[in-house]
């Protein structure tokens, strides 16, 4: 059977590229995956499962798809990672020119450096919320600087305003490299003993944000589609907290939702992405 058109399974009134609000833009890319494989079927079976999220969000009791979401054709892949995030920053850099918001779908989670390459670009002074398990801020990686392993320490070359929520795996070498980011980690115990972490993570963020989401930050209880699972996660309800407040009291202008690996016959990770693209959707639009 054929998947949904677009995001939502939307008509097209309200998926026109023209006038919508939000733009997805898939991104399945994957070359540096070093444990479960799979990323690159993420983004399609992201789309799949999103045709059964009710447009309806519960929290804010409105349908937020009635302003628009468009879906772009995915990136292709390229024969290398720097043509590919050329690629990729290429198709980024329209969307966010033209003050819409920007959903992509991953994908490994190295697509975040072009798509916040873009996004700094057309918004300067751009800082960015990390939810995510492991810290991402090794130099280099198998001999690569443009691995998944490396995504966060080049968006640090990009912005040095970084909050980085969920982590709870890294290696010495990043703690060493830096100190300064990595006293900065607001950990899942964090999360559940100091009542003020939320405020924390705002603090170390600018007027405007880029979010970044890779689904292993969540707990695998409820997100076991990953390509590295780690335990002691964040839950649902904390991390749509998070994004809720970030949403009302910053400026979100894009985001991405990265890392989900499909794990047949189980469809629950990719409808978890689904709908946390939807929920923030809902908060940037509400």
């Amino acid at each position: 059977m054929a998947g949904p058109a677009n995001f939502l399974d939307l008509p097209a009134e309200l998926s026109d590229p023209a006038t919508a609000r939000t733009v997805v833009l898939p991104v399945p890319y994957e070359a540096t995956t070093t444990y479960g494989r799979g990323t690159a079927a993420g983004p399609s079976a992201i789309v799949a499962a999103s045709a059964q999220v009710e447009w309806f969000d519960e929290e804010l009791g409105a349908e937020v798809v009635r302003a628009g979401v468009a879906t772009l054709p995915p990136v292709e892949p390229a024969a290398t990672p720097e043509e590919q995030m050329a690629r990729i920053r290429a198709a980024a850099a329209p969307v966010l020119e033209d003050g819409r918001l920007l959903l992509s779908l991953g994908g490994e989670h190295t697509i975040t450096v072009a798509l916040v390459a873009a996004a700094a670009e057309a918004h300067p002074g751009l800082s960015v919320l990390q939810i995510d398990a492991h810290a991402d801020l090794r130099e280099a990686y198998q001999g690569s600087r443009l691995s998944h392993a490396c995504v966060m320490r080049r968006v640090l070359e990009i912005t040095p305003r970084i909050a980085q929520v969920g982590v709870r795996s890294y290696s010495r070498e990043e703690r060493e490299q830096c100190p300064r980011q990595a006293g900065r980690f607001i950990t899942p115990r964090r999360v559940r003993e100091d009542p003020g972490w939320v405020e924390a993570a705002l603090e170390l963020l600018g007027e405007t944000v880029y979010v970044t989401v890779d689904v292993d930050g969540l707990d695998p209880s409820e997100a076991p589609g990953v390509g590295t699972p780690e335990p002691g996660g964040l839950h649902w309800g904390e991390a749509t907290a998070l994004l809720r407040r970030v949403a009302a009291e910053r400026r979100v202008v894009a985001a991405d939702v990265v890392e989900v690996r499909p794990i047949p016959p189980s469809n629950v990770t990719e409808f978890l992405a689904a709908r946390l693209a939807c929920k923030i959707i809902a908060y940037t639009q509400a």
